[in-house]
């Protein structure tokens, strides 16, 4: 009988180390799950930078005169770089003719510029030489529009891009506009900006064009934006057109080899819904079909402005007198902003200028010939 109570202490016991040894497990258990979760909410939330901002570059820029508050809001991941070039970048423009504040506004608009090195900008402003005349025009193109020159930093893509361009017998003048106005065009592979060219011979060709060559040029020559255009979106707008007006090929071809190519990069849901308007609010008007398909076709223009501007620009002109017929005949007076309509209005009022007899014709001359009639319809009162 004495053997039983040993056999249940040592039972007693067993089963107290048993169950220390699973609360342990549940403990290490509990613990990992701690620690997984710890991770994960570590891994999810925000990050770090990898490294501190340098404070010499810092110091360097600051000596250079650069607006830090302005480059850190552009590039801010420049700050964190080990190694930077900017005295490089400073002396090289420097000797092309930059002055110190131009040189400070270019890295403050476009910071990246300072991680260029010296063959990279040697490499470039010879190919950019190969376009423009002097180092004093590339220079004021830097100050207008930093990120032409320092957007990409494939030197070889840029001079393939270049070649082929000027395959295309494009003139100096829409070379200028192309670098500094759409640079992301010399951005492209050079097999995509042959793909938007072909693009435009096809579409030359389906209309019953004789020159796709020529077509392509005027097309690229009018609107340089149209390389930086998905293909898409350039035959959407030339479906939509030809549908909207009702035109034959050989008209739309006419079309778009002339005004019509200035609203060929307009986003295609923009023209529909500005189509839509337009044709609504010139028949409020009075307009029929075919005055509106002759204003279009005379002004496509007329397509880019939002409702809100068209109508406010349509709404001066008629509420100053004058009448939809002589707007339908002189669309680009709707070219100048509203302020300068209303001016202009009230100003040919206080002559006593009869917009009805004369006609609308001065409304869109430029703001010198308008001054120099004011001039002299002035002086004809004062007699």
């Amino acid at each position: 009988m004495a053997a039983v109570p040993a056999v249940r202490a040592l039972h007693g016991l067993h089963q107290s180390f048993v169950l220390q040894q699973s609360f342990r497990l549940v403990s290490l258990q509990l613990t990992s799950t701690c620690l997984s979760r710890r991770l994960c909410s570590a891994a999810n939330g925000p990050k770090l930078p990898q490294n501190p901002e340098n404070e010499s570059l810092l110091e360097n820029l600051n000596l250079m005169g650069v607006d830090i508050r302005t480059a850190h809001q552009r590039q801010p991941g420049v700050f964190r770089r080990l190694f930077t070039n900017e005295k490089v970048l400073a002396q090289f423009l420097k000797e092309k003719g930059a002055s110190c504040k131009v040189i400070a506004s270019i890295v403050s608009r476009f910071p990246r510029s300072i991680t260029r090195s010296l063959d990279h900008l040697e490499q470039r402003w010879q190919l950019w030489r190969n376009v423009f005349s002097t180092d004093a025009e590339i220079i004021s193109i830097l100050e207008r529009s930093p990120e032409s020159f320092f957007r990409s930093s494939d030197n070889e893509n840029l001079q393939k891009n270049i070649a082929f361009l000027m395959s295309l017998s494009l003139s100096s003048k829409v070379f200028h506009r192309l670098m500094t106005k759409a640079p992301r065009t010399f951005s492209n592979s050079v097999a995509l900006n042959k793909q938007k060219v072909e693009l435009l011979e096809d579409i030359c060709l389906q209309l019953g064009g004789k020159n796709p060559q020529q077509f392509a040029k005027t097309i690229i020559t009018k609107n340089i934006y149209v390389l930086i255009m998905s293909d898409k979106r350039i035959q959407s707008n030339v479906d939509t057109l030809k549908d909207f007006l009702k035109l034959s090929d050989s008209a739309l071809l006419d079309l778009l080899e002339g005004r019509g190519a200035y609203i060929l990069d307009l986003s295609s849901e923009y023209l529909k819904r500005n189509l839509k308007t337009f044709e609504q609010k010139m028949f409020l008007l009075g307009c029929d079909d075919d005055e509106i398909k002759k204003m279009i076709t005379k002004y496509p223009e007329v397509l880019d402005f939002g409702p809100t501007t068209l109508n406010a620009k349509l709404d001066c002109l008629l509420n100053g007198g004058i009448t939809i017929k002589q707007i339908l005949e002189k669309p680009k007076v709707l070219d100048f902003r509203v302020q300068i309509i209303a001016e202009r209005l009230e100003q040919l009022q206080t002559v006593g200028y009869d917009l009805k007899q004369n006609g609308i014709h001065i409304l869109d001359s430029s703001q010198k010939r308008f001054l120099e009639k004011m001039n002299k319809l002035s002086a004809f009162n004062r007699k």
